[in-house]
């Protein structure tokens, strides 16, 4: 059992966000729908996401199994860890569930709130917005609500953090599933609809003429709901966890048991400071909106934020007050480590308001990028590449300064809890994202609804806030999931040297072996990138064909006269996406395991290193270029360089449809990918240590026996 009385607040949290997620879902479900064709519509919508989730969670059944077992044999085998086999294997099935019933609950009330949202739009901005946002703050308070409880039961119960590493590792191998076949989901679709019925047809955005348009938007479901949900809880529970093993392992020796809880449990404790911030928040941002919907995003994630320094820094004092000073000097160590969220949050605001600009149609990047489109379809591509090339720079400053601010504050530990800092919040920061795909259905089914203009741009309206918020979010996640991953390579590192024994752990890149590690690491974010664009680049091709097909085998759709197939197109993205993503998954486990067993615990520390600072870059310059092109090709569609119709018109839809696997499959999932390869890292850590000593099967002579 725990002796830290400050612990309970965790729970109290949690319990508060998850009753108020569900509070606020059935204020969603219970508004007004709108018409029967709206209703219709939206009845598509959430047939065709129930499908697709359903017959995820069918496979990811069978994996989670046959992992849950695989983990049991490791760790029952090994003379380390022989008696924490079931444990572990429990708290990986436990954090699997955990996941999916977000992901799943989150996706239930997003295709519930699309259409209602529309319907509101017809009384203004503010109620259209406040469905839509509620809708989205379901998922936030979920996420973080549902990850807290489940790890402080973990961790009440066993008194380690070592068991809730399982429960991590099951979080982020669902969240890879979820984000990466949602997203290839999402663009097997969106770009299919764009290409032909857009291109070749001239049909308006979201045409219900359009066959593939009822499989975009379930896409915005499955890939930003339940996908980028599931992906923020693995790289909040990862943080946490990462924290919490360096606090439990650092202080082992210079602290007694009560201190050394007290020093595991801090991360969870300003958690729940970070989850009563964005309670608040999301009050806040209801009350803000008026005419522009982004401001009121923006001002409730700063408010957010200012609140969580103010709240964790009343919940540090009362753990230093009930917590006894010797034979380490607490108190000390908690402030540093509370300066170091605080500027944990800082770099997260960075990172997001660098994201915003780069990306946000009333700024300069945006500007420049549709201003490209009248030159041309390659210059729109070379222009909205190199932006979001430009747009790492400022990212990677912002992440720097958390870590040296981090480092002096209390080192590694204190970088761990910068981490826990940056996501703090991510209550907020998921119901921003949650909001965007379902005010881009609400535009959708205002459409299809043959609702007035005036509505309709309202839509416009919020849908353009959207697409900011969710450019905003992945900068958010891909940020904080590189510290996260940085603070998990080091209680990897420390976790190793106490199993081997010995000094520390070092990654020599004069070393062979180690250099090998690194070169690994360092390929598989860009090859799993490549993967999933060139699944999108599959499956839309087969996509447009059915299009074409549906066209000009049944003119009368054409003509309104025929109803468009549209569960074919659902089952092309469905089937496609489900097969597609089975590479990419087995790659997260299978290459850092690979790289352990055969080359041992130096080499993957390299590994892991090398796929952080690669990753990182990918992240950051698929998501800000996909949102850049995005947003220019809504501002040329808002009447700017000629408008819908014109040959700017049509580069501007290349740049958003090279853009969409770009900010929507492999951007997103990249984060997803390093945290997953960390955590594997050090679940199976306990393997990689008893071969050899640690050094792998294949062990190549050091240089010395050259010279």
């Amino acid at each position: 059992m725990i002796e830290t009385p400050m612990l309970w607040l965790v729970p109290i949290a949690a319990a508060v966000s998850i009753f108020l997620a569900f509070f606020l879902r059935k204020k969603v479900t219970s508004a007004e729908a709108g018409n029967e064709d709206m209703v219709r519509i939206q009845g598509y919508i959430k047939e065709g996401a129930s499908a697709f989730i359903a017959r995820q969670y069918k496979t990811l059944a069978v994996f989670v199994a046959f992992i849950a077992v695989i983990i049991w044999l490791v760790y029952t085998f090994n003379e380390h860890a022989e008696s924490e086999g079931w444990l572990m294997a429990l708290s990986y099935a436990i954090g699997s569930i955990a996941s999916a019933f977000a992901g799943w609950v989150g996706l239930q009330v997003g295709v519930n709130a699309n259409s209602p949202t529309a319907w509101a739009a017809q009384r203004g901005i503010a109620p259209a917005f406040n469905v839509s946002f509620f809708g989205g703050a379901v998922m936030g308070l979920l996420v973080t609500g549902i990850g807290l409880i489940g790890i402080w039961l973990l961790f009440y119960i066993t008194g380690s953090p070592s068991y809730i590493l399982g429960f991590s590792f099951g979080a982020s191998a669902i969240a890879l599933f979820m984000k990466a076949g949602g997203g290839i989901y999402t663009k097997t679709a969106d770009v299919g609809a764009d290409l032909v019925g857009k291109l070749e047809f001239n049909l308006p955005e979201d045409d219900s003429r359009n066959p593939a348009a009822v499989a975009d938007n379930v896409g915005d479901n499955v890939g930003d709901i339940a996908g980028m949900g599931s992906d923020l809880l693995d790289s909040y529970i990862a943080s946490l966890v990462a924290a919490m093993l360096l606090g439990f392992s650092l202080f082992n020796q210079a602290a007694n048991v009560v201190q050394q809880h007290a020093f595991s449990s801090y991360p969870l404790i300003i958690s729940a400071a970070g989850l009563f911030s964005s309670i608040v928040g999301i009050v806040i941002v209801s009350k803000l909106v008026k005419n522009s919907p982004g401001d009121a995003l923006n001002a409730g994630t700063l408010v957010a934020a200012i609140l969580y320094g103010v709240i964790s820094a009343l919940f540090s004092l009362l753990l230093v007050v009930t917590t006894p000073t010797t034979p380490v000097d607490l108190s000390g160590r908690i402030w540093l480590n509370w300066l170091a969220g605080v500027f944990g949050v800082g770099a997260g605001l960075i990172i997001g308001f660098t994201t915003n600009y780069f990306t946000d149609d009333n700024q300069k990047p945006t500007r420049i990028t549709a201003e490209a489109t009248q030159q041309g379809h390659a210059i729109t591509i070379l222009t909205g590449f190199s932006l979001g090339l430009l747009s790492i720079l400022p990212t990677i400053l912002g992440i720097v300064l958390a870590m040296v601010v981090a480092w002096f504050c209390n080192g590694v530990y204190g970088i761990a809890n910068a981490a826990v800092g940056m996501l703090a919040i991510v209550g907020t920061i998921v119901s921003n994202d949650a909001y965007g795909p379902i005010t881009d259905n609400s535009r959708s089914l205002a459409e299809q609804g043959k609702l007035s203009e005036e509505t309709i741009k309202i839509c416009d309206s919020l849908d353009s806030a959207g697409n900011t918020a969710k450019a905003v979010t992945k900068g958010f996640a891909i940020g904080a999931a590189a510290l996260t991953v940085l603070a998990l390579l080091y209680s990897y590192s420390e976790e190793a040297r106490s199993i081997i024994g010995g000094g520390a752990i070092s990654f020599n890149l004069l070393d062979a072996g180690t250099m090998i590690g690194m070169l690994i690491g360092a390929i598989i974010p860009p090859v799993y990138s490549a993967i999933l664009i060139r699944a999108v680049q599959k499956n839309a091709g087969k996509m447009v064909e059915e299009v074409r097909r549906q066209f000009t085998e049944h003119p009368g759709i054409l003509e309104g006269k025929e109803k468009a197939d549209y569960a074919r197109c659902v089952d092309i993205a469905t089937k496609g996406a489900l097969q597609e993503l089975t590479i990419p998954a087995i790659m997260s486990i299978a290459a850092p395991l690979i790289t352990g067993v055969l080359f041992g615990v130096e080499a993957l520390g390299a590994f892991l290193a090398s796929s952080i600072a690669t990753g990182f870059i990918f992240g950051v310059l698929f998501g800000n270029a996909g949102g850049t092109w995005d947003n220019a090709k809504k501002f040329v569609e808002d009447g700017n360089f000629g408008g819908k119709g014109s040959s700017a018109h049509a580069a501007a839809i290349t740049g958003d449809t090279v853009g969409d696997p770009f900010k929507d499959t492999a951007g997103p999932s990249i984060n997803t990918l390093i945290c997953v390869m960390g955590l594997t890292a050090s679940m199976f850590l306990v393997l990689f240590t008893s071969i050899n000593g640690g050094n792998g099967l294949i062990q190549l002579p050091d240089l010395a026996a050259f010279l």
